[in-house]
């Protein structure tokens, strides 16, 4: 059945050859060369996955800088925040006034007859305005002009005037708006509508104004749109100043004329 065993003790095959173990030999050797090497790799996978992957230099020096703008930019908020406060705190105290009243002059170029060419007057103005909130109040005017027209020679009355003084008052009552406001300076607009007296026959020694060309004696409407530019000396005292565009109806036609008020302003009362 079997002979000797000369491979090693391996048993023979019933042909009397021995059986096929040298492929077994080799696995054996490789296992051998390579079991040295399995605690190298083992550590190297074990540092890698316990330990995160290092930064690069980029990375390094951006963590810093982001650490130091952090802080900078919540200090800059925090100074933006407080300024803000400030200016809200100041047009408080400027514009949260019940009252304003102003007193000023005014110069209007005015037509005083159908027929004449414009003349320079000069005005005095004051009023008072109630203010329901910082913003929207409602004003009360008056005011008065003065001109001496050139209404050339006039050989109807064989008068020697040329240059009669007239004069005319209004009354008027409108809203006043703040659209802009600062603690230094604010920008209003405003509309007002009223009465006006005109006088135009006082110095023409009898003879009339419609005798030399100016309109009669009347009373009619008036009416204003203007821009109130104000600077604060304080928050209850300011300058003004007050492009206008004002209307009339003298001698039944209407009169479009355009000037300006300027004028000190008083702030009292609080809302």
């Amino acid at each position: 059945m079997g002979g000797a065993l000369p491979w090693g003790g391996l048993p023979y095959s019933r042909g009397g050859n021995p059986k096929p173990m040298v492929s077994f030999r080799r696995i054996a050797f490789l296992l051998a060369l390579c079991l040295p090497a399995l605690p190298a790799v083992q550590a190297q996978s074990s540092s890698s996955s316990s330990n995160p992957a290092t930064p690069t230099q980029d990375q390094a020096q951006q963590q810093p800088a982001a650490a130091q703008n952090q802080p900078q930019v919540s200090v800059q908020a925090r100074i933006r925040a407080r300024r803000e406060q400030r200016r809200v705190a100041a047009i408080h105290e400027t514009y949260d006034h019940l009252y304003e009243g102003y007193i000023g002059g005014g110069y209007l170029r005015f037509t005083p007859g159908a027929s004449l060419q414009r003349v320079t007057e000069y005005a005095w103005n004051g009023g008072l305005t109630r203010y329901f909130d910082e913003r929207l109040g409602v004003t009360l005017d008056g005011r008065g002009y003065y001109g001496t027209p050139f209404v050339g020679l006039n050989a109807a009355t064989n008068s020697a005037i040329t240059k009669p003084a007239i004069s005319e008052y209004s009354v008027m009552a409108g809203p006043t708006y703040r659209f802009y406001l600062q603690p230094r300076y604010s920008i209003s607009g405003r509309v007002m509508a009223g009465y006006a007296r005109g006088n135009f026959s006082g110095d023409t020694n009898g003879f009339g104004g419609v005798a030399l060309g100016l309109y009669p004696d009347a009373s009619t409407y008036a009416a204003s749109a203007s821009i109130l530019g104000e600077y604060n000396l304080t928050p209850t005292i300011g300058l003004r100043l007050a492009p206008e565009y004002v209307a009339t109806g003298f001698g039944s036609t209407t009169q479009n004329s355009l000037g300006f008020t300027a004028g000190i302003v008083y702030r009292f009362g609080k809302q």
